[in-house]
């Protein structure tokens, strides 16, 4: 068990953490409560502009954001940052679960959504998860999002031009791994599902993303919910 959790530490110690909000005491104990477990929290911002600047300066791995910041919106900065480097994993900490505020989120390239009411151990999960490539939605706001996505998918795709090359191939593999994907199950639970390790699934989720050329799972989930995978 011991060598376990120095497993688990070491992993933790190596994934980069920059946390961005506009109130200095909310945001140091963010930060404290991260370094405390055992993440390297490489930087923090105060506002929107700043984190832009910061974030291209230390490339993290998982950008904790709030939405509501000067300068520059969350939302504005997510799109930038996650644009710029689409391996980025942003995890939204906000205290608003209007709809609206959520799906702009996710539009703009948000793995996940976790409201401030959370606790701090449900924070650690969801920035270890978030690290993973897991979307993480405070309970009830996961049905929110792949309801969108639904909705979205059903809206007429544009003709397809002459010229344009067909679909890739997938696996038979890769293709189970995707409908489970759409499904919203996290890769733990395709591993368990499937009967093969954690770090199967999510080579099989980066070969799917290089074949289909997406950049993260929330355009790999609109992708299956679009060829109705969701529903097989």
């Amino acid at each position: 068990m011991s060598e376990q959790v120095e497993q688990v530490q070491q992993a933790e110690q190596s994934i980069r953490v920059m946390v961005v909000d506009d109130h200095p005491m909310w945001r140091d104990a963010v930060a404290r409560d991260l370094a405390e477990a055992g993440f390297d929290v490489v930087a923090t911002a105060g506002d929107g502009e700043q984190a832009v600047r910061r974030a291209h300066a230390v490339t993290p791995d998982v950008l904790v954001l709030d939405l509501n910041l000067p300068a520059k919106p969350g939302v504005q900065v997510c799109k930038e940052l996650v644009g710029a480097r689409p391996s980025l994993r942003v995890l939204v900490l906000s205290a608003s679960g209007e709809h609206a505020d959520v799906l702009e989120a996710v539009k703009s390239g948000a793995t996940g959504y976790l409201l401030k009411s959370a606790s701090t151990a449900e924070l650690l999960d969801a920035v270890r998860r978030t690290a993973a490539g897991d979307p993480v939605f405070t309970p009830g706001l996961a049905g929110l999002v792949l309801g969108e996505y639904r909705r979205l998918a059903s809206e007429p795709a544009p003709a397809a031009g002459p010229d344009e090359p067909k679909a890739p191939q997938l696996t038979e593999r890769e293709t189970e791994v995707l409908r489970l994907v759409a499904k919203g199950l996290s890769y733990k639970q395709i591993a368990e599902r499937l009967v093969i390790s954690h770090r199967t699934v999510q080579n099989h989720v980066q070969n799917t993303l290089g074949k289909l050329q997406l950049h993260n799972r929330v355009e790999l989930v609109r992708y299956a919910i679009e060829r109705g995978l969701d529903d097989a």
